[in-house]
């Protein structure tokens, strides 16, 4: 990777960017959850529209591995202070994929751990040390390797980024020009630490007040990113609104409210290289809008890896790919499972999480074993083949950031039944004639409506051409990162003007 000036370049009109995305996931190195997907993605449709993107991520244990014995040194022995004693980081090349360039933060002290955020016996302790040292490492690393127009950081991870950038390098000749965004995945994560924090990472203490970090007598990591970012973005229209709001903000509606000027939802993208049945290599056959006729082909195969008979075309076949937990809605599904099992229908889930759910679903596949079928795992070709042969899917998610499983069920003509909440409801659209809608939502959280839009479902599902008409219409859907990408660059064209 050659090196570059340290000072950004101005940008003018539609000219080209340098953005730095810093996050702790990213595919296909290391994931926990929908933000790796999308740092996976969304750089990648910045370098097709023309602009230059570099990745930096944590060397975790996974990520180092996959480097195997090969490593390039990009600088060496980057110094990163704290109270009493350094800290050292060596930037690795990740490599250029798709023409984004990717860089690995090396600090094996910190980061070459079993676990990413924690253990089986809950978060590591010294989170606030991990985390805060890979912020500073990315402007530490970026003044060797080319600051860029605008630092782009995601969740509480790397929200120290802004932080550090605005009071200890605030002076900084490098850096006085380079922008910041942040994104909010799921404001659910926040990271609190103790108020001794601030002395430890050698911030100035007059961060720690009620307008800036402090929060509940704790440093809240995702407040600073909220405080001290130049602009805000979280990943729905709809979340953007939900998370003003006490039942969604946990804590931070406040500054959300405060900050509502500088926050924009741009709803994510997904990757139809990966997800698209016209050519999805790991489902039975291949299909669109137009030859319908063939997901009959994935059904069957679907039905068969459950080790599930052959069903008549009348009985709905319903599939969730989840983590199992209350924040997805499995509440609600523990709330009706009876009830259902009285209906004509097939349910297959698959995924982990709490193990009362876990139990709960394996004694629904025990006790309905003509209902309901369960794998408790993760099963990236059972996903695809979900998607492809279910013909509902179900997300009745308590709160729901974005969601990518209810856009795939759109591409795959399986027909999404949400909560309308967050992305889902950005999404989804339910019409009085099915034939003109995507799917089906709810709005109160409450068994009884989750239970009545199933039926509204069913009830479309026994309408053959009413039924057809409404997958094309989610088929033809585009949720690809084209537009996504287009907003976020000119919401990075408006930061970097502000700071040029």
């Amino acid at each position: 990777m050659a090196r570059h000036e340290a000072e950004p370049s101005a940008p003018s009109g539609d000219s080209p960017m340098h953005i730095a995305f810093a996050a702790s996931e990213c595919v296909p190195f290391i994931k926990t959850g929908g933000l790796a997907d999308v740092i996976g993605a969304l750089p990648k449709e910045l370098v097709r529209q023309g602009h230059r993107v570099t990745v930096y991520l944590p060397a975790f244990r996974p990520v180092a591995a996959q480097l195997g014995g090969k490593r390039t040194v990009l600088a060496g022995s980057l110094t990163i202070p704290f109270a009493g004693y350094n800290r050292f980081v060596m930037a690795v090349d990740g490599g250029s994929r798709d023409g984004v360039q990717y860089v690995f933060l090396d600090c094996p002290a910190l980061f070459d751990r079993t676990g990413i955020y924690g253990d089986v016996g809950g978060d590591y302790p010294d989170n606030w040390e991990r985390f805060a040292l890979f912020s500073r490492a990315v402007l530490e690393a970026s003044k060797q390797l080319g600051v860029p127009d605008i630092y782009h950081a995601h969740d509480w991870q790397a929200a120290l980024l802004p932080v550090y950038l605005r009071t200890v390098y605030a002076q900084d000749p490098a850096l006085e020009r380079a922008g910041t965004v942040f994104t909010v995945h799921n404001a659910g994560y926040q990271g609190w630490f103790s108020p001794e924090t601030t002395e430890r990472l050698l911030l100035p203490w007059d961060v720690y007040r009620m307008d800036r970090l402090e929060h509940y007598d704790t440093v809240n990591f995702l407040k600073g990113g909220l405080v001290y970012a130049d602009a805000l973005t979280t990943v729905s229209r709809r979340y953007a609104e939900e998370i003003q709001t006490p039942e969604f903000g946990y804590g931070l509606e406040g500054t959300f409210q405060q900050r509502a000027a500088d926050l924009l939802g741009i709803l994510n993208g997904v990757d139809y290289d990966q997800w698209d049945p016209s050519h999805d290599r790991y489902i039975a056959a291949h299909y669109g809008p137009e030859s319908l006729g063939r997901k009959a082909e994935c059904r069957r195969d679907l039905l068969h890896a459950f080790g599930a008979p052959d069903l008549p075309e009348q009985t709905p076949v319903l599939g969730i790919v989840s983590r199992f937990a209350t924040q997805k809605g499995f509440d609600l599904l523990a709330a009706i499972a009876d009830r259902l099992a009285q209906r004509r229908l097939f349910l297959v889930a698959l995924g982990t999480g709490e193990p009362y759910y876990e139990n709960l679903l394996r004694s629904l596949a025990e006790r309905y074993p003509d209902r309901f079928a369960v794998r408790v795992q993760y099963d990236n070709t059972l996903a695809h083949k979900i998607e492809a042969g279910s013909d509902i899917f179900l997300m009745p998610s308590r709160y729901e950031p974005c969601g990518l499983n209810q856009i795939y069920s759109l591409r795959y003509g399986t027909v999404p039944v949400v909560r309308a909440t967050g992305g889902l409801d950005d999404t989804v659209s339910e019409t009085p004639d099915p034939r003109e809608g995507t799917g089906f939502k709810f709005h109160d959280y409450t068994p009884e409506d989750f239970l009545l839009a199933i039926d509204r479902a069913l009830a479309a599902f026994a309408d053959r051409d009413a039924w057809q008409a409404l997958m094309a219409n989610g088929m033809r859907k585009d949720y690809s990162w084209k537009q996504p990408a287009t907003e976020y660059a000119a919401l990075y064209d408006t930061v970097a003007r502000k700071r040029s």
